[in-house]
């Protein structure tokens, strides 16, 4: 039998926060962990995600940073802020936290639209990444198929917010589609029911829109203007791209290292946590 899997026993034993900063007026969540005299660490989770993205990866990163997993612009419980979210509005909320966190340089790691906006900080803001890594990140193309299907599956999951529909959102990110992913789930529904959600889906499904999308897009130019030493990580099931795109994003990036995860999706983090963990903290680590 499968063994349940919950948010609470993965936090079980582990010294971690939970809480809300003002970032320029915007009241943002965040999950932390970790000494926080220890180097700086940003994990930026995916559209229409959460910070519990990184919840199976807090405890081994504390150990080596002061970790932070945030709500970011218009998601989860952070403020929205009732306008179409654009790269540009994402990557203002990032470097107004990191100066309300008090922090010059940082280790950043973003998965799907937070590897778009990582990926976006480091080329614009060299300054303030230390090392970067992509997982499953966008930004890089625009596939008619994968955008469709991402807007159809968000706003089915918050215009009727059952556990069915919420279900097949975070089932359409994973490898494995024989588990229930039950404790996610119910996590994602409670924030897809808050009152407005409904306008702030339709925000953050801006990037999804072909125009939009495409004065948004990173160019060969932005990802070879990426000083950070660079870890691209894809997997070998990920529902929005293959292995080759992971490839080509990391042949752009100067001295990229470049690593596939097998039997993953577009949650690599939190499907296989262990070679995740592994893999992540090796490169951050220099090692």
């Amino acid at each position: 039998m499968a063994e349940f899997e919950s948010i609470w026993s993965d936090l079980q034993g582990v010294s971690f926060s939970q809480g809300y900063l003002d970032v320029g007026g915007v009241r943002t969540r965040y999950l932390h962990a970790g000494d926080t005299e220890k180097p700086v660490l940003v994990l930026l989770h995916g559209s229409g995600g959460h910070a519990e993205a990184y919840i199976r990866n807090l405890e081994s990163h504390a150990e080596h940073f002061s970790t932070w997993s945030i709500d970011m612009l218009g998601h989860g419980y952070t403020d929205k802020p009732d306008h179409l979210l654009e790269i540009d509005h994402y990557l203002s909320h990032l470097l107004a936290f990191f100066d309300t966190i008090g922090v010059d340089r940082v280790y950043l790691s973003g998965e799907s639209l937070g590897g778009w906006v990582a990926s976006a900080a480091a080329a614009r803001h060299p300054d303030r990444i230390e090392r970067l890594v992509l997982n499953t990140a966008g930004g890089s193309q625009a596939d008619p198929v994968v955008m469709k299907r991402i807007i159809t599956l968000s706003m089915a999951a918050v215009e009727d917010p059952t556990w069915e529909t919420v279900q097949a959102r975070i089932k359409w990110l994973m490898a494995d589609k024989s588990k229930d992913y039950d404790d996610i789930v119910a996590s994602r529904q409670r924030i897809y029911r808050q009152p407005g959600f409904v306008a702030a889906m339709r925000d953050i499904m801006a990037l999804q829109d072909p125009e939009i999308r495409a004065r948004n897009l990173m160019s060969p130019s932005d990802y070879g203007s990426i000083a950070a030493p660079t870890l691209v990580l894809w997997t070998s099931d990920d529902p929005t791209a293959d292995v080759s795109e992971g490839r080509r994003i990391s042949e752009m990036i100067p001295g990229a290292r470049f690593e596939v995860m097998s039997g993953c999706g577009h949650w690599p983090q939190y499907e296989d946590p262990k070679t995740f963990n592994r893999l992540h903290l090796d490169f951050l680590l220099g090692r």
